[in-house]
């Protein structure tokens, strides 16, 4: 058990994520009952938990992972002491059990501090969450119950060299044998690939059918045989995350390890991105608030042409563009949580929130490094990391094309119906 969860955690997951905001998504039929905007006493305190862990902790190494791609195991552990790690887990497998919308405050705050960090926790809520969605009590009890016993990491494990968003592409293949199963395939871009424990894996097990019962997920244990796990990555930027690919060859799985039934797993598969993408937008905007503080700082001590640069329309606008995608990302991730924390399916929210706050994290790192001019283009400046950790966003957990296509699509849905 996870000794160290701070009161907090677990007083805020016996709420129910008291904020309240607007339950529809469509201008024709919004909620007007019950709008508010405020955060509880304990939600102030998961936030201020959150955000002096990433001042005291992550940012003083940040520059150090970023630059030496070193795994930062020694910051993860003391996130997880304090509970920041696992965040979803219910109490009943040890964990503090918060909702999505609790776990976008811890997330905007530890990517304030890195994002490259943050992605490396958060990859365990990725695992994680098919599990939340389709895991029986018995595999919760032994892969979410020992996440929580000690400071252990797991991966998702969908994408292909072959195949990223195309998830009909996917070559990976899983025959039973017996009571087992066996995989064999090639999984890419995996995020914590070399430090998991375990990993959740979505293998083709019926050539013939449509992709929505095509494929089965299943639980792999990260030392099972036949598992090769490749070089780290040399990535563009959040380097301090481990990202692999990972080679499955007559990897032996027992039927228990089934996640939900058989052809269930493109289902699961995507059901848990409801959970996540809110999160990782949740991330962006960390990212974006930082790359406005810096630039806010920057611009306040810089002077040109006889006055500090804060002065010139051309700044002042290009940081108050910040703020407003900032705040327009931000309302749109807690909409995304509380709706699926409410029991009301958030896709369509989701998508919106992770595209959004995608595009409005890029273009913040872009405009801060062009406030800092020359000094924004140095590796001794943040600005530039921020810059390179930013454009991820817009690629992983569904790349920003193809939320587009899941926004369209409801907004079609949504007029037509």
């Amino acid at each position: 058990m996870l000794r160290s969860v701070s009161s907090t955690l677990r007083r805020v997951a016996a709420t129910k994520a008291p904020t309240q905001i607007a339950v529809r998504s469509f201008s024709s039929s919004i909620a007007t009952h019950n709008l508010s905007f405020a955060l509880s006493e304990d939600q102030l305190a998961i936030q201020d938990l959150a955000r002096k862990f990433a001042e005291d902790e992550i940012i003083p190494v940040a520059a150090h992972h970023d630059r030496t791609g070193e795994y930062p195991m020694e910051v993860i552990r003391k996130a997880w002491e304090l509970g920041l790690v696992n965040t979803h887990i219910p109490q009943a497998y040890g964990g503090p059990g918060l909702g999505v919308f609790d776990g976008s405050l811890v997330s905007e705050e530890l990517a304030y501090g890195c994002s490259g960090i943050q992605t490396a926790i958060e990859a365990n809520g990725l695992a994680e969450a098919p599990l939340m969605v389709a895991a029986n009590d018995e595999q919760k009890k032994k892969y979410l119950g020992r996440m929580t016993e000690e400071p252990l990491m797991a991966a998702y494990c969908v994408t292909e060299p072959g195949a990223g968003s195309d998830v009909a592409g996917l070559q990976t293949k899983a025959v039973k044998k017996g009571d087992k199963w066996v995989i064999n395939g090639q999984k890419m871009w995996i995020t914590n690939g070399g430090k998991a424990n375990w990993y959740f894996v979505l293998a083709k097990t019926d050539a013939n059918a449509k992709t929505g019962a095509a494929f089965t997920g299943f639980i792999v244990d990260g030392n099972s045989k036949g598992i090769t796990v490749g070089r780290k990555e040399q990535n563009m930027g959040q380097r301090a995350s481990d990202t692999r690919g990972i080679t499955f060859e007559d990897v032996e799985v027992p039927h228990e390890n089934v996640l939900g039934a058989v052809g269930q797993g493109f289902k699961i598969a995507m059901g848990a991105f409801d959970i996540t993408r809110p999160l990782v937008a949740a991330a962006a905007v960390g990212l974006a608030r930082r790359a406005m503080t810096e630039a806010t700082k920057y611009a306040v001590d810089r002077k040109t042409m006889g006055k500090h640069i804060i002065d010139h329309q051309a700044v002042q606008f290009m940081i108050a563009d910040m703020a407003i995608g900032i705040e327009a990302a931000r309302m749109m991730v807690w909409k995304a949580g509380w709706l699926k924390d409410n029991g009301h399916r958030n896709t369509w929210e989701a998508s919106i929130a992770k595209a959004l706050a995608s595009d409005v994290a890029v273009k913040s790192a872009s405009d801060a490094v062009q406030v800092f001019g020359g000094a924004g283009f140095n590796t001794e400046y943040p600005v530039e990391k921020l810059y390179r950790d930013s454009k991820i966003f817009q690629i992983y957990e569904g790349t920003s094309q193809v939320q587009r296509l899941i926004i369209g699509k409801g907004i079609v849905d949504r007029i037509t119906k």
